[in-house]
């Protein structure tokens, strides 16, 4: 049995990796991948494999930006620290998800169910794993926050980026409002349109309309100006600048 394992925690790789080697001895990890852009070249090649582990959130966004840039005919068991949105998707399609931190007990389950597929619905697996990509990828375009006494429904285009600081996630608006959103940066990121907002580094998803002007920072990193103050400097890290510089030309 041929694995992928697409994840961006070492720890957790090597977990799975485990796990797999300890109910599967036969079982060949033919890689190891933590960012989406690595995913998707490694995808274009064609590569030969029965199963893979895919985390949601990689290191450089959402593993649901795969899906439009390359074809993954390999059927998919996703893995997941949030225990949120996407899982009710997954269920209803028949698509199998683990959820951090990960048993061996569920992978076996998983890998189980797996093989329980007929050749026709693993033609057809494909296919159901795009759909629900592309549902988790649609657009949000209304966020329910709670401010002070009140819920306040906030449009994703009146946001001009959405900051962390201490594990506190703010949306800060085009008008200069700005409200504390209980979601992470990294479910935020699946929810948003990419053609729209844009994951500068760990700290900031910034909306295009927002963008003022971008300069040269040290050690080939960009500097992003917003039409709005922003409470630290946003720096894109040089391994993002390309995407940034294609997420800006449209």
């Amino acid at each position: 049995m041929k694995v992928a394992i697409i994840e961006d925690e070492t720890a957790a790789a090597h977990n799975l990796t485990a796990i797999l080697k300890k109910i599967r001895p036969e079982v060949e990890i033919v890689t190891i991948i933590d960012t989406v852009v690595d995913t998707i070249d490694f995808f274009r090649t064609k590569p030969e494999l029965d199963l893979v582990f895919m985390d949601i959130h990689l290191a450089d966004g959402s593993s649901f930006r795969i899906f439009d840039h390359t074809e993954v005919t390999t059927p998919i068991i996703f893995t997941t620290a949030y225990d949120e949105y996407a899982l009710e998707a997954f269920k209803v399609n028949s698509i199998d998800y683990l959820l951090k931190p990960i048993n061996e007990e569920g992978v076996r389950r998983a890998i189980e169910k797996w093989q329980r597929l007929t050749s026709s619905e693993r033609s057809d697996y494909a296919t159901r794993i795009s759909n629900v990509a592309q549902r988790q990828k649609s657009e949000q375009q209304t966020f329910l926050v709670h401010y002070r006494d009140k819920i306040i429904p906030l449009h994703a285009k009146d946001v001009a980026f959405f900051h962390t600081f201490e594990e506190r996630v703010t949306a800060y608006c085009l008008n200069g409002e700005k409200y504390p959103i209980d979601l992470t940066l990294e479910a935020l990121q699946s929810k948003l349109p990419d053609e729209d907002f844009f994951r500068a580094n760990r700290q900031f998803i910034i909306s295009r309309k927002a963008v003022k002007d971008i300069s040269v920072w040290f050690g080939s990193r960009l500097s992003a100006s917003l039409t709005i103050e922003t409470p630290e400097r946003i720096v894109i890290p040089k391994a993002r600048v390309h995407d940034f510089k294609n997420w800006l030309q449209g």
